[in-house]
């Protein structure tokens, strides 16, 4: 169970710390898949995963992001989070707030995500966060970004 954890974390290093592209699609599984809810950004395929990541993650992660982890449960294939995710929106998020420009307010939102593993890679990602709270806490309507 370690090892299951040692690959979800090391993914979202590369994703939301690193921003290397080589080291997340070297994390990917051929089935991969991964959804952002509800924002219903993502990459379905494991092929379209390097364009999502360079397009609409790397260059949009808020210099403060950071997560604090509430609680966390690991099985042989899975690790289930609870987190909070606190940032300023200093930048527009494409992978969480598609067109919605930076608004400069600070946001704690609550996130919860499922990683599903096989041997060493990631098959699914899925991340559902607080879309009603981010959205009050940025002034912005719940629609705005949809």
């Amino acid at each position: 169970m370690v090892a299951v954890e040692a690959v979800r974390d090391a993914f979202y290093r590369a994703v939301f710390t690193d921003q290397d592209l080589a080291a997340a699609v070297a994390l990917a599984a051929p089935d991969f898949s991964l959804a952002n809810l509800p924002a219903g950004t993502g990459a379905p395929t494991a092929d379209r995963l390097p364009g999502y990541l360079r397009d609409d993650v790397f260059g949009h992660v808020p210099a403060d992001l950071s997560f604090r982890r509430i609680a966390r449960v690991v099985d042989r294939w899975r690790v289930a989070e609870e987190a909070v995710a606190s940032f300023t929106h200093d930048r527009e998020l494409p992978w969480l707030l598609p067109g919605v420009p930076a608004t400069g307010c600070r946001a704690e939102v609550l996130v919860t995500s499922m990683v599903t593993v096989s041997r060493t890679q990631i098959s699914s990602c899925r991340s559902l966060w607080d879309h009603a709270t981010l959205c009050a806490q940025l002034g912005l309507s719940t629609t705005t970004s949809r």
